[in-house]
């Protein structure tokens, strides 16, 4: 089943790339009590994600702080690894883009989020979207109805919407 708003957020951990390496992150402390931005996308260093959806987040993250959210984080099934270097490469680690990996899809397929295309080589990955969620209850979540779209999800339309 896919979250919904009203829903509230699923716990579950993720790995994220520190100076010391791999560190877990437990996500129900990400999101407990704080107000949170959270976009998804099928996969780092593919193209769509690339070129227009951390983007669009790293041009809003201005905004979004204005609006008090405390977190904006980037969800990929990913290694840690890669969602650090794809940090680097484009600008989101100095946006302060918390960029975490989901390696085994579980926290994507526990929100409900997950898809499969193996003619891209995309197996268990991440649907396009973004959400908003207050103490771990989504307030607003856009989902594109292909991963190769990136507007409803854009930092620019979820902005919008809070």
């Amino acid at each position: 089943m896919t979250i919904s708003v009203g829903d509230s957020l699923p716990g579950g951990s993720v790995l994220e790339m520190t100076a010391e390496g791999p560190a877990a992150v437990e996500l129900a402390d990400k999101f407990k009590g704080r107000k949170v931005v959270l976009f998804g996308l099928p996969g780092a260093y593919t193209g769509v994600c690339t070129t227009a959806h951390v983007p669009s987040f790293i041009r809003t993250m201005p905004q979004f702080k204005d609006k008090g959210v405390d977190e904006v984080i980037c969800v990929s099934v990913n290694d840690p690894f890669v969602m650090g270097a794809w940090a680097k490469d484009t600008g989101a680690d100095v946006a302060g883009i918390t960029m975490l990996g989901d390696a085994e899809a579980g926290f994507i397929k526990a929100l409900g989020l997950d898809f499969t295309a193996p003619p891209a080589g995309l197996i268990n990955r991440s649907k396009r979207f973004a959400l908003y969620a207050e103490d771990g209850v989504v307030k607003v979540l856009e989902v594109e109805a292909s991963p190769g779209e990136c507007t409803i999800s854009a930092g620019e339309s979820l902005l919008e919407k809070l």
